[in-house]
């Protein structure tokens, strides 16, 4: 897979995905945002690949928000069809790929950039990680799904602090209201991404997928979470993968999944 702005590292079942404008502070500008479903997409469909970690070029930024400089002219149309199509192209479709997403958040991850890492399905951070939604600065809002995810996993009170302040929070902070579930040295970042991967992979994709399903459910309008997860838990009775969980677990063996 050849992109201009997109990096992709293959590693048996891990597959790292790298926002690559470190000019930019990797910042998102629309041909990235089409690389980045195009690299999630392919990677959703390769069945080597169980976990996909995603982080950005450099030691300064994961993504340091879009590229303002694209937009700055838009028209209400041109700004509403922005947000409509980088929602459905890269950041819902992160939110809901089969395959478990991990942000490795190794530096500023504002405006686009923190909600890339909120659309991924858990977060770690390295201490030097500065976080946030700047965009009232600016005379907007967040448009990909800021207002919505941010609000979801902080708690309606501090997501409302962070977007009317427009103010950055440490990664230590981000810890504690609940926006990042570790935070290490930036040394460390990757390799413990990678043992969480690790992890992951020894489980059934099959029952992933439809665990991921099934938790963000509860977050759609007019979607009752417990139906989808009595539906999902039924349709995994009928899986090679349940078999052969409870196969293993009856023989006390480790389960071989497909």
């Amino acid at each position: 897979m050849d992109f201009e702005n997109v990096l992709i590292e293959q590693h048996t079942n891990l597959a790292i995905v790298t926002v690559n404008r470190p000019k930019k502070l990797n910042a998102l500008n629309t041909q990235t945002i089409k690389e980045l479903h195009t690299a999630f997409k392919r990677l959703d469909e390769n069945t080597e690949i169980k976990v996909i970690i995603v982080t950005g070029s450099g030691e300064k930024a994961f993504v340091a928000g879009a590229d303002i400089k694209e937009f700055s002219d838009f028209t209400v149309e041109e700004g509403t069809e922005l947000a409509r199509k980088g929602q459905e192209l890269l950041f819902d479709f992160v939110q809901n790929l089969g395959t478990p997403v991990i942000a490795a958040v190794n530096g500023f991850a504002l405006g686009g950039g923190l909600e890339l890492a909120m659309a991924a399905h858990f977060r770690v951070a390295s201490s030097n990680a500065k976080m946030g939604l700047p965009e009232v600065s600016l005379g907007v809002i967040p448009g990909y799904g800021g207002t919505q995810r941010l609000s979801q996993l902080v708690g309606k009170g501090k997501a409302m602090e962070m977007i009317m302040t427009a103010n950055m929070i440490s990664a230590e902070e981000a810890k504690d209201w609940g926006l990042v579930n570790y935070v290490v040295e930036q040394i460390d970042l990757l390799p413990l991404c990678k043992k969480l991967a690790g992890k992951i992979t020894n489980n059934s994709s099959v029952a992933i997928a439809a665990a991921i399903k099934s938790v963000n459910a509860n977050y759609t309008n007019c979607v009752n979470g417990y139906s989808v997860e009595i539906e999902n838990f039924g349709l995994s009775f009928g899986t090679n993968d349940f078999k052969e969980g409870t196969t293993a677990f009856l023989e006390k063996r480790k389960p071989n999944f497909e």
